[in-house]
């Protein structure tokens, strides 16, 4: 009898987890606890690996299942989808210690015959191998290939190819499909300043652009030990740019009624605003504290709902609404398989109220800045075109600090995977004219 690794073990619980609808960030953390950072990045890589490309893995595994996908169960097809991850595309992963590995795991489920089972399907999958020739072509069925190929569900591949075509959807999906880098965004210093923090740690870096106030870390970076010398927190340069899009200046008072886990908060508190940061969630909310304990700045907490805040009245309001985050996939690659059209549908209705409820707290001359991290028109575009049409007192007005690249025509940020490189974005910039 083969022993079981723990980081397998624990890669199988992670998946587990997932399945049963637990976000893979927090499964992976809980199945790892107390591991070294070698085994903790296996895990990772693992279970991150088999969750982003499930769906070409089941388009591999159900060649040879017998009797298709349908005939295993829920448990033992997330342990099939982990062997063939390591087997096909995990660099450094022994096969045979894959195959026998993943057959001792299924053989505790399902005895002796799912082991037999995996055995085969594991083997066939390595002689046969998983190269793009084995799938759909995407001349002649991009649907397919980028569904299958590239592990996205059909819904979101149909309503993205409506909207961009073919090639722009096939750049989107690749960008989805690969790793995330780490992105730094000082705070209560200079870029310059930080560079020096991070020079003097032996860490270096790269600008994100012009005008973008993160620095993208190279690989192998830790960010708790970055944390602990250079203050700021770690953002991608599509979140850094809505608040630079807001255009806060130190001595304002802003609202961000979903503020946590709080990047958006402590991000305007850094540029010197002081900040009511208001969410359903106490956990959430101290999780935010943790982080406004490492950075400068003003900002107060407040439990409350952003469709019913307990203010009068503030003069600036960031309205960071929960959203599909189909912008940001690669970072979150489960979330591609949790999501469907009803869920688009619902939380475009949660936006919409959210969005009236705090239109209501701006006074004339105040701004509201609603923002998302999907790419889905229905909480982006249509959300602000159907506020305007119901409050005509608000109307558009552009970041002025931002470059024309990151904006659409009718001057909201809009940052696109494909175009930019960086996680989807989008926010307007509202005025209360009277």
């Amino acid at each position: 009898m083969t022993e079981l690794t723990k980081t397998r073990v624990a890669a199988g619980v992670v998946l587990r987890a997932v399945s049963r609808g637990r976000r893979l960030d927090l499964a992976l953390d809980e199945a790892v606890q107390g591991f070294s950072p070698r085994d903790r990045r296996w895990v990772q890589e693992a279970s991150y690996g088999a969750v982003r490309f499930r769906g070409r893995l089941d388009f591999l595994l159900n060649l040879h299942l017998h009797d298709g996908l349908a005939s295993v169960s829920g448990a033992v097809l997330d342990l099939l989808r982990l062997g063939a991850y390591q087997v096909l595309y995990m660099d450094g992963v022994p096969s045979y210690a894959a195959i026998s590995q993943t057959v001792e795991q299924i053989k505790g489920l399902a005895g002796g015959g799912g082991g037999r089972m995996a055995n085969g399907v594991l083997r066939s999958l390595h002689r046969e191998g998983g190269e793009m020739a084995r799938f759909p072509s995407f001349q002649e069925d991009p649907k397919g290939h980028l569904r299958t190929w590239g592990s996205h569900p059909a819904w979101m591949i149909e309503r993205w190819l409506e909207r961009w075509g073919p090639a722009e959807v096939n750049a989107l999906v690749s960008f989805n499909n690969s790793p995330p880098p780490l992105s730094l965004r000082p705070l209560g210093v200079t870029l310059e300043e930080a560079f020096s923090l991070l020079a003097n740690q032996g860490r270096g870096g790269r600008p994100a652009g012009p005008g973008i106030p993160c620095i993208i870390l190279d690989d192998g970076t830790d960010p708790a030990q970055i944390l602990n010398q250079v203050p700021g927190i770690i953002q991608d340069p599509g979140a850094a740019l809505v608040t630079v899009f807001a255009q806060a200046s130190p001595g304002q008072v802003w609202g961000d009624l979903c503020a946590a886990p709080g990047g958006k908060a402590l991000a305007l508190a850094g540029e010197g605003a002081y900040v009511l940061a208001a969410d359903r969630s106490l956990t959430r909310l101290l999780l935010l504290k943790e982080g406004h304990d490492r950075v400068r700045g003003k900002l107060s907490l407040v439990v409350a709902l952003a469709q019913n805040p307990p203010f009068r009245e503030l003069p600036n309001v960031l309205l960071d609404v929960p959203c599909t985050g189909t912008g940001t996939l690669r970072r979150h690659p489960d979330a591609r398989w949790r999501l469907s059209l009803e869920t688009v549908e619902r939380l475009a209705r949660l936006q919409g109220k959210i969005l009236q409820a705090g239109s209501r707290l701006v006074p004339r001359g105040g701004v509201l800045v609603y923002s998302t991290c999907t790419l889905e028109p229905e909480e982006n575009q249509n959300q602000i075109e159907a506020f305007l049409l119901k409050n005509q007192e608000f109307s558009l007005a552009g970041g002025g600090k931002v470059g024309s690249e990151f904006l659409d025509e009718k001057g909201c940020l809009s940052v696109v995977p494909q175009k930019t490189g960086f996680d989807g974005a989008f926010a307007a910039r509202l005025v209360r004219d009277r």
